[in-house]
């Protein structure tokens, strides 16, 4: 094929792509929306993104010219460029851990059907000379059932790409495309190369093990609420402070004794390791069973102070952090002084001297 009809299938794809935007762009709005709708329906599915875009015109021309241009010409094979770029629109699911890669792939087929299936991983580990980032991608289209809805018509009719890949794949990928389309790389930078790639590849592994021993952490934590809740015990007597009671408080007995006195609370992480932190730092050594028996002997002066609070201020916030922190004063004023500030300090000092006589 002459140059001159390159250049006019160029032009014709142009046009193409320019009266057909619209359309491709609210196609690729309605697979992010579904995508995203399917995700977030499951639990226990942690997912960071999900974008997608529709492929500019000048990349799908390069893209063409790269990898169908010369093997059409030379078997002098009419073509259209529209017809060989698959990921006019493509979508992309960023997941946090490496094991969640497959289960998305698994949940988007109830909505779609798959026409291809590329195996990063596969591709990458097939050979020790290859570098690349991990992945999966599938060429998707609308399955029969949702392709045949009214508001689905126009949408059905273009297929698209679904990049499905970790947080570490994701950030590897952009330097992964940079390196390889710009230019030949020395077997010297490829072996350094590879190991940057390995590098990668051990962080994404590390995340997936952290993640499971951190679950197991949780489930071997000692359930030190087991025993009934003397919450009617205001006078039982606290444990010493140090006797041999168990391990010390950390974050996986913490939230153990917590959801048990706040089972529909949230806690997070990052407010979760704070307060322990600060615990230790006004009471070291402090252990998982004192600080349990520590809520066990005054929370439930606690819950009537709070209730007191919030009748007196509608507005105001008594959380179960906050619960705790009045626990811990109650229990030992001079060690746990900082966990209130000093008008909430005082202010339930008042409430005390008026309650307790």
């Amino acid at each position: 094929m002459s140059q001159i009809d390159l250049e006019l299938e160029e032009s014709q794809f142009r046009n193409f792509y320019a009266a057909h935007l619209p359309q491709l762009q609210a196609a690729c709005a309605c697979v992010v929306g579904t995508v995203r709708d399917i995700v977030a329906a499951t639990p226990g599915l942690e997912i960071s993104k999900v974008e997608g875009r529709v492929k500019d015109v000048e990349e799908c021309i390069r893209k063409f010219r790269r990898k169908y241009r010369d093997a059409l010409e030379e078997r002098n094979t009419p073509y259209e460029i529209q017809h060989w770029i698959t990921d006019l629109i493509g979508a992309r699911v960023v997941c946090l851990y490496e094991d969640e890669i497959e289960k998305v792939a698994q949940l988007v087929q109830s909505q779609f059907d798959v026409i291809e299936v590329t195996d990063k991983v596969a591709a990458v580990e097939s050979t020790e000379a290859e570098f690349g980032y991990k992945g999966l991608h599938l060429d998707l289209r609308w399955n029969a059932v949702q392709g045949a809805k009214p508001e689905r018509a126009i949408d059905a009719q273009w297929p698209f790409e679904l990049q499905i890949r970790t947080i570490i794949q994701d950030s590897w990928s952009v330097l992964d495309h940079k390196i390889k389309y710009k230019k030949s790389i020395p077997g010297q930078l490829k072996r350094r190369i590879n190991v940057l790639s390995a590098l990668f590849e051990l962080a994404d592994r590390e995340f997936l093990q952290i993640r499971d021993a951190t679950a197991a952490e949780l489930l071997r934590a000692p359930d030190e609420t087991a025993q009934p809740v003397a919450e009617e015990r205001p006078d039982a007597p606290l444990a010493p402070k140090n006797s041999a009671l168990g391990s010390e408080l950390n974050a996986f007995t913490f939230l153990k004794i917590a959801h048990h006195f706040f089972k529909d609370f949230e806690f997070e992480p990052s407010k979760v390791d704070s307060f322990v932190a600060d615990i230790h730092l006004w009471q070291p050594g402090m252990s998982r069973a004192q600080f349990n028996e520590l809520l066990r002997h005054t929370i439930s002066t606690v819950k009537k102070y709070k209730q007191h609070f919030e009748e007196q201020n509608p507005e105001g916030s008594f959380n179960p952090f906050t619960v705790m922190r009045h626990c811990l004063y109650l229990s030992d004023k001079t060690s746990f002084r900082p966990a209130l500030r000093n008008v909430a300090r005082q202010a339930f000092e008042n409430w005390l001297q008026e309650n307790q006589g």
